[in-house]
């Protein structure tokens, strides 16, 4: 406890547009390698960029959705260096006037909220991909070469690892509910650089910092500023000094290696690109943006409380993810009972998603069908037992909750005439459980429930067994 974490993080956020920053070549991730590729992304001589409009949309939504202030004219620049992967030997991004600045995100890792202050947000071109691991050759694909990036820039203000994941994961959830990425940390769509340094409790002055890269999950990026931390805190304590470097975090081996000496930014030599125009953000544009934001998570929670009456921590399940509390909403108001609805999204439906690798656009029991299964069990058609293999059999076709009780038998048996001769066979094939209840045993009224359950194959009304039961063994 000598010392004291400061965090910083530098976030990549690959957009979702169709086309690329710069040409109309294809944004897709996956294609063959070498096929999304033209003039401009290859920089042959005599190609001129033109930028994307959809790219300064989304640079602006971020921007308003994390309380940046967006300026009115930014400059887009080059930032010179020499990589492979680099066909232009620059990278085209926004130095000294980017487009949002100043802004915040509020997180909470369990030890109170921290306001973790954002420098800035600015737009860039992503470059190619070097593959090392065919062979002994190197080889380029320039398919990443000119997506469209977005860099968000905090300010140091993090102070724990666990602090600088949930970051992250805020933010990733702030991209996707605004629809501008997928957020996908495997696939390369947001990627993490950490600033990690240590301090002396109670100074004021920043220690010697390194950058770590490569990180790809929200679990790695904990594990590699613990790591780091602790790499520091022993150079530290043993009288050693801190150089200032890139290194790069080894999952597999979950240590940092030293990359390369940090560089400065004027080292990339940056300076406003001829060939792109300044950037206008006018009012008109400014507030149409601002119109089409969408309910953020937090807002959103806390009118699901309201207005459907469930859980705060129901509504903080429901609206991590914004297709999730879409789904919710529309399901609640066919379900006609929001808190049972509720239960059904948080058990049933995650948890299928999560087993089967699904996304909740492409699961086939729609609100519309879940609806009427849930009516089916307020009604009493069908029992909750009865309504679960309901709902794996709706996953295997197209079929409505209805016509699959029907085609199976699966109707909820509710004739007490036929309860009670069930309830009469199981009192007399279990004497001795009998005897016991009437001996003031009575927690044995669940055993002699799921014994006429198990008979009737979970299809008797369960109310109606109850009351059979306390009629019977009340005798």
């Amino acid at each position: 406890m000598k010392y004291e974490l400061v965090v910083g993080l530098e976030v990549h956020c690959q957009l979702n547009t169709k086309s690329k920053a710069f040409c109309g070549c294809s944004a897709r991730f996956g294609n063959p390698a070498n096929t999304n590729v033209c003039p401009v992304c290859l920089a042959l001589p005599g190609a001129l960029p033109v930028l994307n409009r959809q790219v300064v949309e989304d640079a602006v939504k971020l921007g308003l959705a994390t309380g940046c202030s967006i300026a009115p004219l930014s400059v887009l620049a080059r930032k010179n260096y020499f990589y492979p992967d680099l066909p232009k030997g620059y990278q085209i991004s926004q130095f000294e006037e980017p487009i949002c600045l100043e802004g915040g995100l509020r997180i909470d890792a369990g030890e109170g909220e921290r306001h973790v202050r954002l420098i800035r947000i600015h737009i860039e071109e992503d470059a190619g991909k070097s593959i090392h691991d065919i062979g002994d050759d190197t080889f380029i694909d320039v398919n990443r070469s000119g997506v469209p990036l977005l860099e968000v820039v905090s300010y140091p203000d993090i102070r724990t690892a666990k602090e600088a994941s949930v970051y992250l994961q805020k933010l990733r959830q702030i991209v996707k509910y605004l629809g501008i990425s997928d957020g996908n940390m495997e696939e390369g769509s947001l990627r993490c650089d950490a600033n990690v340094s240590l301090r002396l409790y109670g100074d004021e002055e920043y220690g010697t910092r390194t950058e770590i890269k490569n990180m790809n999950s929200f679990k790695n990026v904990e594990k590699a500023i613990e790591y780091e931390a602790e790499r520091h805190r022993q150079i530290l304590e043993a009288g050693g000094t801190i150089s200032q470097e890139t290194r790069l975090w080894d999952a597999d081996k979950g240590e940092t290696r030293s990359m390369r000496g940090k560089e400065f930014a004027h080292d990339y030599r940056y300076f406003p690109d001829p060939d792109l125009v300044p950037i206008l953000v006018d009012e008109e544009m400014l507030e149409r943006i601002r119109l089409e934001l969408p309910e953020f998570p937090e807002a959103r929670a806390e009118r699901f409380v309201q207005e459907f009456s469930i859980p705060a921590y129901d509504a903080g399940v429901l609206t991590v993810e914004r297709e999730v509390a879409d789904y919710f909403e529309e399901l609640a108001g066919l379900a006609k009972d929001a808190k049972v609805a509720s239960n059904w999204v948080m058990g049933e439906v995650l948890r299928t998603l999560k087993e089967k690798y699904l996304s909740i656009e492409e699961f086939i029991v729609t609100p519309v069908r879940l609806g009427g299964l849930i009516r089916m069990i307020a009604s009493g058609a069908v029992s909750n037992t009865i309504a679960k293999q309901v709902f794996e059999l709706m996953q295997e076709s197209d079929a409505s909750a209805e016509e699959i009780v029907e085609r199976e038998g699966l109707a909820q048996v509710s004739d007490s005439g036929a309860i009670e001769a069930v309830v009469d066979g199981i009192l007399a094939a279990n004497p001795g459980q009998l005897a016991a209840y009437r001996e003031g045993k009575t927690k044995l009224m669940g055993f002699f429930v799921g014994q006429c359950m198990a008979k009737m194959k979970g299809k008797a009304n369960p109310q109606m067994v109850n009351e059979v039961l306390v009629k019977k063994l009340g005798a």
